[in-house]
């Protein structure tokens, strides 16, 4: 890890766990009244009312639409996912049902292409520990589901931002970008709000009803003083090399006397139709 991005580190480690007293709701869980969603997490258990000991009335499965009706002030952390409770409506077995389920366990988006349903979102905090600096620091995980209704066809999982980065989410479909047998591209994104909180995008492949994840991207900056930025080229869009995609990379730190010391990456990969390697 760079200096700086390593100072970055451990700076929002100690931010986090300033705040560890204080229950936040992460941006990436909030959901408007009235709208559909999306149930992620397996199982979620439907309450009587917002709380984990309330009696459960129900359990719902991924992939399950419900509706929105309002969203109640208590929020639940569960490692680093914090969110509200919801008040829904759902349909099941052709009954209209009621009742509060986690915010937590609903798909930060969603999306159908090609008969299939995609979610993406927020699974899980594993605690960590940094060898070199014997500092012990949370790890989200993140991963985008592939159903045929009920049915997960495929999942892949990645690692993505600590809470800070959990401000601000997306999920989108991109084309195939000229690359050979793939039918298109996914895009999940989260992002803090502030200077120095990372943001993280995770490209997925969709070829032959399977999901292949791309190496993970990682910006941030705070002000003039540093940034760090990583990006993909498809080259191919534009005519250029097929069957490739390019990574880059630049990074620039301010020294003590202001002076802007850069840094840059560049390399190819390869996609053979099937999976890529580094040129």
């Amino acid at each position: 890890m760079k200096p700086f991005l390593t100072i970055l580190f451990f700076c929002l480690i100690q931010i986090i766990s300033a705040q560890d007293s204080e229950i936040y709701a992460n941006g990436v869980f909030h959901f408007e009244d009235n709208k559909t969603q999306k149930v992620f997490t397996d199982y979620t258990r439907v309450r009587q009312s917002p709380d984990v000991n309330a009696q459960i009335l129900d359990s719902l499965k991924t992939n399950q639409q419900i509706l929105i009706l309002r969203k109640e002030e208590k929020v639940l952390k569960l490692g680093e996912r914090g969110a509200n409770w919801y008040k829904i409506s759902y349909q099941k077995n052709g009954q209209n049902f009621e009742g509060f389920i986690w915010g937590g366990n609903l798909a930060v988006g969603f999306r159908n292409k090609n008969g299939y349903d995609f979610l993406f979102g927020i699974t899980k905090t594993e605690d960590r520990t940094d060898k070199k600096y014997n500092q012990k620091y949370k790890q989200n995980y993140a991963s985008i589901k592939m159903l045929t209704g009920e049915t997960l066809e495929d999942e892949v999982s990645f690692e993505t931002g600590l809470g800070e980065s959990l401000s601000y989410g997306t999920f989108t479909v991109e084309s195939n970008h000229k690359l050979k047998g793939v039918d298109f591209t996914l895009k999940a994104m989260v992002s803090g709000e502030a200077c120095g909180i990372a943001s993280y995008d995770q490209y997925v492949l969709f070829k032959n009803k399977k999901l292949i994840a791309l190496p993970q991207l990682m910006n941030v900056g705070d002000a003039d003083v540093y940034y760090h930025t990583e990006e993909f080229i498809f080259p191919n869009d534009k005519g250029g090399i097929p069957n490739a995609f390019i990574y880059n990379m630049e990074e620039m730190e301010k020294d003590e006397k202001e002076r802007e010391k850069f840094k840059r990456l560049s390399k190819t990969y390869l996609w053979n139709g099937n999976s890529f390697k580094v040129k």
